[in-house]
């Protein structure tokens, strides 16, 4: 019993030393670095109080829960079609919609420039239409629109995993007592597929809240909470209220994984 134990811990070894160098020793100096700027450790009551720093936060807040709730029903209906169907050209289909998973985000951004930018797509086709040109590219539409392009392929991958392993016969079974196709996917596909669509979700929101380089392509008029940090140390050399703020995205980050754990975990001990 000694001897597995003490496996155990070596295979635990890489994991523990990769954590304390990467992780905690960085957060760590980043934390003693917050409390040293002029302010001290009253920058914390700052962050919290300025309105530019928490209208950024719930700004950025805001957007990133309106991109993982799009996401989910896009990305949803999507994933269980694919998975549910066969039919030819499907591999083709799955591997073009998950494309975007290749792009960093600087590229996406400038995808969102030709799409909705003052010379592109959008914009040439409006402007003999409406008489004036339509341009969203620098703007949270059009954050919003590359934040979605970048989501949505990582989670058709998720749900199609698990509509894969959904029982075929619950739903056979709920069709055969007379269940129209709304009751199906609402008794049999979103209970099913809750943990998923939880954990994809967590992600979903997580990386659009810390996204860097879409937003900044796209910055002209965006005010969310990385291109903050970056504003406040690059241009105003404010390295303590980069800290508190980046503590402070990362606490929120953090409170949103950790909620959509508990709910994935008192999903699946319900269903056990």
């Amino acid at each position: 019993m000694q001897g597995e134990r003490g496996w155990l811990l070596l295979l635990l070894l890489p994991a523990a030393l990769i954590f304390l160098v990467f992780f905690t020793l960085p957060m760590g100096r980043l934390f003693l670095m917050s409390g040293a700027g002029e302010l001290g450790w009253s920058v914390y009551l700052t962050a919290l109080t300025e309105q530019r720093y928490w209208r950024s936060m719930l700004s950025t807040i805001t957007l990133s829960v309106v991109v993982t709730l799009s996401t989910l029903v896009i990305a949803g209906i999507a994933g269980v079609f694919l998975a549910r169907n066969q039919f030819t050209g499907i591999q083709i289909l799955t591997a073009l919609l998950t494309l975007p998973l290749a792009f960093p985000g600087v590229v996406i951004g400038f995808m969102v420039i030709m799409l909705g930018g003052r010379q592109g797509l959008v914009s040439q086709l409006s402007e003999p239409l409406l008489g004036e040109p339509v341009v969203f590219a620098y703007s949270m539409v059009g954050l919003f629109v590359g934040y979605i392009y970048f989501s949505i392929p990582r989670t058709i991958l998720t749900v199609m995993a698990a509509a894969e392993k959904l029982d075929q016969r619950l739903i056979e079974a709920a069709r055969s007592l007379g269940a129209s196709n709304w009751r199906v996917l609402c008794d049999v596909y979103i209970p099913g597929l809750r943990p998923a669509l939880l954990a994809a979700g967590a992600i979903c929101f997580a990386t659009s809240m810390g996204a860097f380089g879409t937003a900044f392509t796209l910055a002209t008029k965006i005010d969310v909470m990385p291109m903050v940090i970056y504003t406040e140390f690059t241009l105003h050399a404010n390295i303590a209220m980069a800290a508190v703020l980046s503590f402070l995205l990362g606490l929120v980050t953090w409170a949103a994984l950790a909620f959509a754990r508990t709910l994935s975990g008192s999903v699946v001990s319900t269903a056990a």
